[in-house]
């Protein structure tokens, strides 16, 4: 019998990842804490290994949990523009667009926000590049998208400053001179990346990208395996787990970010949502760690 991978059980992996955890995935689905863990058991099921660890609180995805949201975020995208496309409008749904900077806290605010308006709508996410966001929402299938500014063709409304700093493994250590700093980092077109080398180079300090990924979770998997640096959003006093914060490297200025809404969707629930996270990225951040 062929392998089945079910759309509900990926759509559940997916809210794990985005929302930082089980408990407040279930909540953005609707669903029960047991419901989320059902569907996450499901596809571990059927791929024959585990997709999620839980340390304490929070939860950790495996290599191959990273593959498969990775895969997961492809397979929702495509199910849901079909849908849309060969079905109409499917009921009182608001889709919310975030890059995976700080996506965690992102868009759970978001969530709220919306709820708060139109408490009994459905509320799904899209996690994607920036410029692939903007193109969603001027097609209609994003109702609202929060985004790198510099990273788009579409200034947006600007909703603040998303907090960068630099990460690595405990214990991690640069190398000497003349050697380059080693940095893992998404794969280009990616602004932060792009800030880190410059900020570098600005303070004349040699980097090499040793590892690109695909996604964040490749990039804090390659960071916490000791291969190199990372410059990493955060927000508030959020910290990336299993990384410390590097206070020996150069700060790097917060890179702007911006919203951008479906024309004809409801003002009042843009103006909530934009408010959330403007409030979010306003929120002080924890102490830089010593050099």
């Amino acid at each position: 019998m062929a392998h089945v991978l079910d759309i509900v059980a990926l759509r559940s992996l997916i809210a794990v990842a985005d929302c930082g955890g089980f408990h407040r995935a279930a909540e953005a689905l609707a669903l029960s804490q047991s419901a989320v863990s059902q569907h996450v058991r499901r596809l571990e099921k059927t791929l024959g290994r585990p997709v999620v660890v839980r340390e304490g609180r929070r939860t950790r995805f495996t290599s191959d949990g990273a593959l498969l949201l990775e895969q997961a975020r492809r397979v929702i995208a495509v199910h849901d523009e079909a849908v849309r496309t060969l079905l109409g409008d499917d009921g009182d749904t608001v889709v919310i667009g975030s890059t995976e900077h700080a996506a965690d806290q992102i868009l759970p605010r978001l969530t709220a926000a919306v709820r708060e308006v139109r408490p009994q709508c459905r509320v799904r996410f899209r996690i994607d590049r920036s410029a692939r966001l903007v193109e969603a929402v001027d097609r209609g299938t994003v109702d609202l998208a929060v985004y790198v500014t510099e990273a788009a063709g579409t200034e947006g409304t600007p909703v603040g400053g998303l907090p960068l700093n630099w990460y690595a493994a405990p214990g991690w250590a640069p190398p000497g001179a003349p050697t380059p700093l080693p940095l893992v980092a998404i794969e280009d077109p990616c602004a932060i990346r792009r800030r880190a080398l410059s900020v570098l180079a600005e303070r004349g300090i040699a980097a090499t990208v040793v590892c690109d990924a695909g996604y964040l979770a490749g990039v804090l998997d390659a960071a916490r395996a000791g291969l190199g640096a990372a410059l990493l959003a955060t927000v508030g006093g959020q910290r990336p787990d299993g990384l410390t914060e590097r206070g020996d490297l150069p700060p790097v200025p917060a890179i702007r970010m911006s919203a951008h809404a479906r024309r004809g969707a409801d003002p009042v629930m843009v103006a909530t949502a934009i408010d959330a996270v403007r409030t979010l990225l306003a929120e002080p951040a924890a102490p830089r760690a010593a050099a």
